[in-house]
């Protein structure tokens, strides 16, 4: 550790060709309001493969991802309240925003103008924000997380983003109704999570998926009641005005009309996937039913807290592949092509040596 910077192993990309490799950095000292933790756990997003192209064009390089991480702490500043040395902590999507605006004094941080997230963004002193692929994270304690001792370490890092990303929405929009009826669209990451999160709330849960080779797992396995083959206009037809609410989790290009055909009268369809081209509607698909299309991006602090906090009381996690950090380049490729159950974790506990 330098005087006044800590110093830090990570894994940066250098430019868009998005690969990985050794990268060491500094991070500021533990201020009076900042929690500073090894990072034990790191689940991979999606988004960070994006990222690491620069596929959104706002990628900085060098660029260290993640942001469903997880770790020990080991200093707190003067005045920090909630966290003592030992503790199980996190830190999902941001570390930083204004604490002003109208949406941070409802609790809906992420919608801040000025929200600074984990990576590739700029904190209040300048610096770039570097993420979990690292061995050190130093962050305001506003930002972070109690993981309760009862989830399993590394299956609640993904909590952080992917569970919150499903959760937020279903909760704002009432999508926990016991006994109506959710579509999860895509079975990934965040679809898994969505299974779960429905199971919990009591929901009778249907999978719309174009691959059937899922349709096992995600009854067997995942507890799903109900499996829909989005090509197969026969089995769409049959179940037109069958479901309350959708979570649509795909960031691939499809099309709205043939999702918004299953909801009922009054049905929500929730978009959290970020496809590459507008989506698109007739009006009469939504007018006539008054069915409903919005979006929504992870949660407030409050609301992550809330989340892990119900996970732990009902003993929902993250589905995972752990793997070493050296392996992650090959995590990458894998992700691309969808050959993951469901999440890839970094487990950092024999990549680094923190400082």
């Amino acid at each position: 550790m330098g005087e006044n910077r800590f110093d830090v192993e990570g894994w940066a990309a250098e430019d868009k060709s998005g690969v990985l490799s050794p990268f060491n950095f500094t991070r500021r000292k533990t201020g009076p309001s900042d929690v500073t933790f090894r990072v034990v756990y790191c689940g991979v997003c999606h988004s960070d493969l994006h990222m690491l192209r620069n596929e959104w064009h706002n990628s900085k390089y060098p660029l260290v991802p993640g942001h469903e991480i997880v770790g020990t702490v080991i200093e707190v500043g003067s005045e920090v309240k909630k966290f003592s040395v030992d503790d199980r902590v996190g830190v999902g999507c941001m570390v930083r925003s204004c604490h002003s605006c109208d949406a941070c004094e409802k609790g809906f941080e992420q919608y801040c103008d000025n929200v600074v997230l984990t990576y590739n963004n700029t904190d209040i002193d300048g610096s770039t924000t570097y993420g979990g692929y690292s061995s050190l994270m130093v962050c305001d304690e506003k930002f972070v997380i109690k993981v309760p001792e009862s989830l399993p370490f590394d299956e609640a890092a993904p909590l952080l983003c992917a569970g919150i990303t499903v959760y937020s929405p279903m909760m704002h929009f009432g999508m926990t109704e016991p006994g109506n009826r959710l579509g999860v669209v895509g079975l990934g990451g965040l679809g898994h999570m969505a299974i779960k999160f429905g199971k919990a709330f009591g929901l009778h849960v249907t999978v719309i998926s174009t691959s059937p080779k899922k349709e096992k797992e995600a009854k067997e396995v995942l507890g799903a009641d109900h499996f829909l083959i989005s090509k197969d206009e026969n089995q769409m037809k049959e179940a037109a005005k069958s479901l309350n609410y959708i979570i649509d989790t795909v960031s691939a290009d499809h099309p709205l009309p043939p999702l918004l055909n299953l909801l009922k009268v009054n049905g929500k369809l929730v978009v959290v996937g970020l496809p590459p081209k507008p989506l698109q509607f007739p009006a009469g698909s939504v007018i006539f039913g008054r069915k409903f299309v919005g979006g929504s991006n992870i949660g407030g602090i409050k609301e992550t807290q809330d989340m892990m906090d119900f996970c732990a009381e009902h003993k929902i996690s993250c589905t995972i592949e752990k793997i070493p950090i050296d392996y992650v380049n090959t995590a990458m490729e894998r992700l691309e092509k969808g050959d993951v159950k469901y999440r890839f974790v970094i487990d950092n506990a024999e990549g680094f040596k923190a400082a």
